[in-house]
């Protein structure tokens, strides 16, 4: 494909969602109104993601796979040039594939919504802010310049703030009946703490970039790159200083441990496409602008900070593992999102071990668990938040009580998948999840030169402790929720044969309750539906991928690799 074809295909990826948050903000043609104006826009919201799907998967098809390392489909327009900023963008073989999961991602959110649309207000703002929160991501991956990067990392506060505080339920994962107004508060608790948490280390992070363009003239982040060597404009000092401003704006957003205390929050109010987007794309922005700035760009500095950015991590995966198994154990009433919440942390310090170990193995390995996570746990929270709508709750112990989800009785198909994301969550081999946090412990096992190899065998053990500990929370989700407990109707007959009831008894515990739910089988509670085609639809694509991506890595560190080489060797 030409150049300027890629131009415009990139320009569009970023560009038309913004157009379509206008243009949901509008009123429907009366011809294309359907049933009515929300059904209007909830279809616009469909299409305008589509189509950015397609134009994503067209840049994807037509990027020159034989030279992923050199940046394609570039734009480069001089925006305010006494600063020299610019609108620079392009895509190589590092944000090309966080390009696609975007716009996948969103589509699947924007498809499941038109079926299954969350209370709040008007559907209008509803699909405008979703594409905003498109917009902004998208632009994250594609820009090459601080200025437009800090910009569009701020963008998606704004949507995402209003998605939890209109749009999301209770913050603590509370059975049906709980006041509403309760409910509100949760949520817009939630709500503020992620802007504020991420406000405050995007201010820090402006300073960093603000010091860089000072000390450099320049904000192209290339340009940057490729000016690391020997002869950088930037003194070790100002390295220092820059990735620790820098980084603690990329830690919030990551999260790393311990600024990662507005996440289960966040997740946890958040409606179900919220979720999704928040850990399957918007974590992802963090980890990204280690990569592409502070790693090539201040690589003095970052080499002195790896060692306690590793450490941070390796505390994160094992923090994250004993926080979700004290939530899944009985009577802790724990709920299945923050749960979910909480494995991300653990995830995500297995990406920054990766980064720290500023190898290739290491950061193609972060890279890969980047993707692998915002597929399986993207999965993950459409499954948990189907199973709140159809039983009203996510508390772990009401959906291991008797009368719980039991899914694999109940609803077979739906217990399958669940089971399915939480095994390729674990990172068992053949699936996504397996690669990457592979490759990071690898990358910690021969850390750079001169990075403590001792103390990164101390940090590949603790995450390789935290791999033991995830598989028990998540085995354990598996056998509370898809297992269940014993049914309610055996007891009576259990009563009988151990002769603790009499007859009589029996038949009156088994005779039918008028207040009972209906069920789908004696004792099993009440009816879960199975997995509706709409839902087949949206999660389909993300288990395939799942399995994909675990068969066949080399697909994606084929593009990521030459990159990572070299952007670690100073843009040569």
């Amino acid at each position: 494909m030409n150049h300027t074809a890629m131009q415009l295909l990139l320009a569009g990826v970023v560009v038309l969602p913004l157009l379509g948050a206008v243009g949901a903000l509008l009123p429907a043609p009366p011809g294309l109104r359907g049933r009515g104006p929300d059904q209007a826009v909830l279809r616009h919201g469909v299409t305008v993601t589509g189509v950015v799907l397609a134009a994503a998967v067209a840049l994807a098809i037509g990027f020159d796979h034989g030279h992923p390392a050199r940046m394609q489909a570039t734009t480069d327009i001089r925006w305010i040039p006494a600063l020299d900023i610019r609108v620079h963008l392009g895509i190589d073989g590092i944000s090309l594939p966080l390009v696609v999961l975007t716009a996948l991602l969103t589509f699947l959110c924007a498809l499941y919504s038109y079926f299954s649309v969350p209370k709040g207000p008007s559907p209008k703002a509803f699909v405008a802010l979703l594409l905003l929160l498109e917009s902004g991501t998208l632009a994250t991956f594609a820009v090459l310049d601080l200025v437009l990067f800090f910009l569009a990392f701020e963008m998606v506060l704004i949507p995402m703030y209003f998605l939890i505080a209109r749009w999301g339920g209770n913050s603590g994962g509370a059975a049906p009946g709980t006041p509403s107004g309760r409910e509100s508060g949760g949520r817009q608790a939630a709500a503020w703490k992620f802007i504020l948490y991420t406000l405050l280390g995007s201010v820090v992070m402006l300073l960093g970039f603000l010091l860089i363009g000072v000390k450099t003239g320049t904000f192209d982040m290339v340009a940057l790159a490729a000016d690391n060597g020997p002869k950088s404009q930037l003194s070790h000092t100002v390295q220092l200083v820059a990735v620790l401003a820098i980084g603690i704006g990329l830690a919030v957003k990551s999260p790393l441990w311990p600024l990662h205390s507005w996440l289960p929050d966040a997740h946890t109010a958040a409606p179900t496409v919220g979720s999704v987007l928040l850990a399957g794309v918007l974590l992802k922005m963090g980890t990204y602008g280690f990569v592409r700035i502070a790693l090539p760009i201040a690589p003095e500095g970052m080499h002195t900070f790896a060692p306690y950015l590793a450490a941070l991590a390796a505390v994160g995966i094992i923090y994250g593992s004993l926080a979700c198994l004290a939530l899944v154990r009985k009577g802790a009433k724990g709920d299945l999102k923050r749960l979910i919440a909480y494995s991300s942390v653990g995830h995500m310090g297995f990406v920054l071990l990766g980064i720290a170990s500023m190898t290739p193995t290491g950061v193609n390995g972060a890279l890969f668990a980047n993707i692998a996570h915002g597929l399986i746990t993207g999965l993950l929270f459409f499954l948990v938040g189907a199973l709140k709508d159809r039983t009203g709750t996510t508390d772990l112990d009401t959906l291991a009580g008797t009368t719980g989800a039991a899914l694999y009785g109940r609803a077979p198909r739906f217990g399958a998948l669940l089971a399915f994301a939480a095994v390729a969550s674990l990172g068992i081999p053949g699936l996504a999840g397996f690669w990457g946090e592979m490759l990071a412990m690898f990358g910690a096992f021969h850390p750079a030169p001169g990075l403590s190899r001792p103390a990164f065998l101390t940090f590949m053990a603790l995450a390789g402790l935290g791999t033991l500990l995830t598989a028990a929370y998540l085995l354990l989700v598996v056998r509370r929720v898809c297992m269940g407990a014993t049914p309610e109707a055996a007891e009576p007959a259990a009563a009988v044969e151990e002769g603790t009831a009499s007859p009589d008894e029996a038949a009156h515990r088994a005779a039918p309750d008028a207040n009972r739910p209906a069920t789908g089988s004696p004792g099993a509670g009440p009816v879960i539906p199975d997995i509706a085609r709409h839902e087949y639809a949206a999660w389909t694509p993300l288990a395939a991928l799942t399995v994909l991506a675990g068969l066949w890595p080399a697909a994606l560190l084929g593009l990521t690799d030459p990159a990572v080489q070299q952007l670690l060797g100073g843009g040569k």
